[in-house]
């Protein structure tokens, strides 16, 4: 069976394979193993594949709860619902080794592949987010990769017509060398056409779907699970190519045969391509697969069974339709001028069999590939560093003598700066879908054929992770609950996308642990169960591995769209008010790193106090009394007070605030603007409406101050009748705005 190759320990190494595990694949089988099923084994017993080094931590997750419709590992994206007969499904996907060797191709078909695993479970994409992180942009080739992935994106996104509403980007040198591009894609899905990725009913067809396969991003799995080097970076065929035309038009043939009942079970063809996708679909139902590779469609000659199983080219499916759908099928398809091909049929037996020509070249139990991959329990060593990166004694960082240029440093950091010059790039579709775009703390999406709407959000702050990542995946989970929270939106659920290093180094190990306990115990806390998401590991460069970045994309839902808040001050005259408490501590904040060169700190978190600064400002947003919220985060509350001051460009509107009532014998002027503690919410609104809010905050034990009110053209802040920061809101503006296209 199968292509004439040595097959031994040197090629089962080659190919990304341990010796155990080269013994372990001939014990299950009980026999040899082929080139193209050593191949096979190779991709799906990849880490991309079979989070064999994460998947046994999994089980600290919250994953249940009653609104989870499906749950995280039960299929490729995850769904909750959201009342009135509709679902949302969404899922973060990493494309961060192919990124730093093709920025462009990568980042596209990186959000490419996490669209199709939204509408492949009958799911319409509604909203499309990107949580990036990179060098700094002094560097030259920063820049390229900067521009080039948001290009990337970009030019799917508009082509595919799904609008880009948000994201999460960071500069710092830890990623240099290895960027992270993680995609974050929500859709909305009618109870009744959620479809699952299962091979059910013997005698079943199984269809080809899509474009044809060549040999683009065939090894893309396993190049995705190991360290970046000069050589694995110029394998040929390493990064795939999309299509972004047939992308869209393959989304709607698949909704439109979805949404009509025609289809028993969907797959896309992602990570490890047709193997992937026929292994998976039997092994979740429980049944056998036989296809014929001769039959799939090949744009290059010439092609192997190992080239054409394990091939990653993009916009392609795999659909299992009984014979009583299949003419009313096709005939959809041919209508949206996708292509189909019957390579198979399911069968009873628990075999995946494939052939070419007849001839059999492969026979393995699907549960081999899936449910019986190795699952490791590493080495954990606590991080040598870390004894001196949590010591940061207050007297070394000084106090500046004036704290104007702090600010305006501030919102001069690529990472606080605003976005804007990268998501014009993106082109708005359906206006009326999207209620707020990108530029507020949390993306709002209107479901249609309700009243209800999506807040969404992605964050991560790494410099906290790398410093305590317990506390910092924590922090990771909050933030991205108080930024939907700040939108009026209830926070429903997450997914995750885990990057770390090389899981095989203890230190890295440790981190990536600890980070997922962290995300656990929040999550638990919050009531925010994980339903889908990913691991990219081997996220290193000659210098070292990144920092530890658990992505979490958060999708809370506003029961009364009419009732959402941003950022933005609204009026002159309101009150400014925070509710939360300022505490004196720098810990991994931007203001330490920027001014003092300093990543240090232990940062530190009470997620039950997080929990009810966040249930405050959402009943006093349902209630009505609030016109805007801005959580405090990079930058401290100065950066939170001047983004609210200058969000809306067309309608800026300043503040004067006293921090007599935070300013204290304990705390230093510069901490009270610039530290970065969580669990603080910085809202405005009518006087008339302080006593309603100061009972909330009452109810729920929160901290609560009176800071100012908003004023026109300045942002003042005062301390004891001295004026600390007296700054125009132009200059602030210019400052923020600018601060990122002028470094390109």
């Amino acid at each position: 069976m199968g292509t004439k190759v040595k097959v031994d320990v040197e090629l089962a190494k080659n190919l990304g394979l341990t010796e155990e595990e080269f013994d372990r694949i001939k014990k299950l089988l009980k026999r040899e193993p082929n080139f193209t099923e050593l191949g096979i084994f190779s991709a799906m017993w990849s880490e991309h594949c079979s989070y064999k080094n994460s998947r046994r931590l999994f089980k600290l997750f919250p994953t249940k709860a009653k609104h989870v419709i499906v749950g995280a590992g039960e299929e490729n994206t995850g769904i909750v619902d959201i009342g009135d007969g509709f679902g949302v499904a969404f899922k973060i996907e990493s494309h961060n080794h192919p990124s730093a060797v093709e920025p462009f191709e990568a980042s596209a078909t990186g959000i490419g592949g996490c669209l199709r695993d939204i509408f492949t479970t009958g799911a319409r994409p509604i909203a499309g987010l990107g949580a990036l992180r990179f060098g700094s942009l002094d560097n030259e080739k920063v820049k390229f990769l900067f521009k080039e992935v948001i290009r990337g994106l970009a030019h799917y996104a508009n082509i595919a017509e799904v609008n880009a509403v948000g994201g999460d980007s960071y500069f710092d040198e830890s990623y240099e060398g290895n960027p992270l591009v993680n995609a974050f894609a929500v859709g909305i899905v009618r109870h009744e056409n959620i479809v699952k990725g299962a091979a059910h009913g013997a005698g079943n067809f199984v269809y080809y779907i899509g474009g044809d396969t060549g040999r683009d991003g065939v090894g893309g799995a396993s190049f995705a699970s190991r360290e970046i080097t000069e050589e694995s970076a110029s394998i040929e065929n390493a990064v795939a190519i999309g299509d972004e035309e047939l992308g869209r038009r393959l989304r709607e043939a698949c909704i439109e045969l979805i949404e009509k009942g025609l289809v028993v079970g969907m797959q896309d063809m992602g990570a490890a391509g047709l193997t992937c996708s026929s292994c998976e679909t039997a092994s979740r139902s429980q049944t056998g697969i036989e296809i014929d590779v001769a039959l799939v469609p090949q744009r290059e000659k010439g092609m192997t069974p190992y080239e054409i199983l394990l091939s990653e080219s993009q916009e392609r499916m795999l659909a299992i339709l009984e014979k009583s759908s299949e003419k009313e099928a096709l005939g959809i398809l041919k209508k949206h001028n996708i292509n189909a091909v019957k390579i198979g049929k399911v069968i009873a037996d628990k075999i995946m069999r494939v052939k070419e020509k007849g001839v059999v070249v492969c026979e393995i139990t699907p549960n081999l590939l899936t449910r019986e991959a190795p699952l490791y329990k590493r080495e954990l060593k606590e991080p040598a560093y870390l004894k001196e990166a949590n010591n940061l004694p207050r007297e070394s960082v000084k106090e500046p003598d004036d704290l104007n240029p702090v600010l305006l440093k501030l919102l001069d950091s690529p990472t606080i700066a605003s976005k804007e010059s990268a998501y014009k790039k993106f082109t708005a579709r359906d206006l009326d879908e999207v209620i707020v775009g990108a530029g507020s703390d949390a993306a709002i999406v209107k479901v249609k054929g309700t009243n209800k709407a999506l807040a969404i959000s992605v964050d991560c702050n790494s410099r906290y992770c790398y410093l305590n990542p317990y506390n910092g995946a924590m922090m990771a989970v909050a933030e991205s609950a108080r930024n939907v929270v700040c939108s009026g939106g209830k926070p429903l659920a997450i997914t995750d996308g885990l990057n770390f290093g090389n899981p095989m180094k203890p230190e890295n190990y440790w981190q990536f642990q600890k980070c997922i306990e962290g995300l656990a115990d929040a999550c638990k806390a919050l009531g925010t169960p994980v339903i889908s998401g990913n691991v990219s590991f081997y996220n290193e460069n000659p210098k070292g591995a990144i920092d530890p970045t658990p992505m979490v994309g958060m999708v809370g839902l506003i029961e009364d769209a009419d009732k959402y808040v941003t950022q933005d001050f609204k009026n002159e005259g309101d009150l400014i008010v925070l509710l939360g408490e300022n505490k004196a501590d720098f810990s991994g904040s931007e203001y330490l790193y920027l001014v003092h060169k300093q990543k240090k700190g232990n940062p530190q978190i009470d997620i039950n106090i997080e929990k009810a600064v966040q249930e405050t400002c959402l009943e006093a947003i349902k209630s009505g009394i609030i016109n805007s919220a801005h959580d405090c985060s990079e930058g401290g509350l100065a950066v939170t007070l001047a983004e609210s001051c200058i969000t809306n460009k067309s309608r800026m509107l300043g503040a004067v605030i006293k921090l007599d009532g935070l300013k204290t014998t304990d705390i230093r002027l510069d901490e009270i603007l610039f530290g970065e503690a969580p669990s603080r919410i910085v809202v405005s609104m009518n006087r008339d409406n302080l006593k309603a809010l100061e009972k909330t905050a009452k109810k729920n034990s929160v901290s609560f101050s009176v800071l100012g009110e908003v004023k026109k053209e300045k942002l003042t802040i005062q301390c004891e009748e001295k004026t600390i920061i007296d700054q125009p809101l132009t200059v602030l503006s210019d400052t923020w705005r600018t601060a990122i296209p002028s470094r390109l």
